[in-house]
């Protein structure tokens, strides 16, 4: 249909339902001038007279009633169509999809998930937990949560965590039996147990000390892409682990496991909800991006924008 037809029957119904073309006229916002021509041209467009007009009255001829009766159902469809629209706008709602690291999905998601969906009974969410990171746009994702320095620069990055520590832990059974490394090029001697990423990298081990910033190119027995397996096997006196600190908490609480190279910390990184630079976000989205900001504020504040780097 073309715009102006459009218009035309806009404007043809406007006059029929008020019998007036100035109080029509009014409803539309036009003048009673503008809207007797687009009268006359969908009459003319038609060849038919639609209305009968008189100075005192305006009436429905026969052929006018019968396109009112079938545009009816036609215009009541379109404004359901943008009530429908305007849905995802104001009221969060639809389907959200995310896509997760296991280390947000099992710290972070996990104790406020279920609080969410309460909140926001007409969101659905998909959650895709794993270490392989996703393209987002090319994928369909939403939205995506990752450690901030994984975080591609063109994305809007709000950080949603405190801080996330990363530690190197042995048992004290392999560290009696191997030794303890005093620095982290002793790393070399020794079993390690390394991490592979979803995209098949191998997580780089990097210490921090005095504007020193070395990377170790360690080997060992096992590699894993699961932190938990890692730390289950450093645990059990199979080698170093370098991970997450939240994986390791249990562990040296525990005594089974013990941090080393302390001093030689990296600095801490965060986790970071991100999604693309776009003007108009589903209210979905915008709804779970706030309630996130607000899980965190008591503790660590939130804050919005370009991600802070790329590996």
């Amino acid at each position: 249909m073309r715009g102006t037809q459009f218009a035309e029957l806009s404007a043809f119904v406007a006059v029929a339902e008020q019998k007036s073309f100035t109080r029509a006229a009014q409803q539309l916002g036009i003048s009673t001038a503008t809207l007797s021509q687009s009268i006359r041209s969908l009459e003319d467009g038609l060849r038919v007279r639609l209305l009968n007009r008189t100075t005192r009255s305006v009436s429905l001829t026969a052929v006018g009633e019968r396109l009112l009766s079938r545009l009816r159902p036609v215009l009541d469809d379109y404004e359901k169509a943008l009530e429908s629209v305007n849905d995802f706008r104001d009221r969060p709602c639809g389907l959200l999809r995310l896509t997760v690291v296991p280390p947000a999905a099992d710290f972070l998601l996990a104790p406020v998930l279920a609080r969410f969906l309460e909140q926001y009974p007409d969101i659905k969410i998909e959650v895709l937990a794993e270490p392989a990171l996703q393209d987002i746009v090319a994928e369909r994702f939403d939205a995506g949560i990752r450690m901030g320095q994984r975080v591609e620069r063109d994305m809007i990055a709000i950080r949603i965590s405190n801080d996330i520590e990363v530690v190197t832990v042995a048992s004290p059974a392999y560290l009696a039996k191997h030794g303890t490394p005093g620095q982290p090029q002793d790393l070399r001697d020794h079993n390690c147990i390394r991490m592979r990423f979803g995209n098949g990298v191998i997580m780089p081990w990097r210490y921090e000390k005095k504007g020193k910033r070395p990377e170790v190119a360690v080997d060992g027995s096992a590699i894993v892409n699961d932190p938990r397996l890692g730390m289950s096997l450093a645990a059990g006196g199979q080698g170093i682990f370098y991970s997450a600190k939240l994986y390791a908490e249990a562990f040296i609480a525990e005594r089974k496991l013990v941090p080393l190279l302390q001093d030689w910390a990296p600095p801490p990184d965060a986790f970071y909800l991100y999604y693309p630079s776009r003007r108009q976000n589903p209210a979905a989205l915008q709804a779970f991006v706030e309630f996130l900001k607000v899980s965190v504020r008591s503790t660590d504040g939130s804050r919005e924008r370009r991600s802070p780097g790329k590996t």
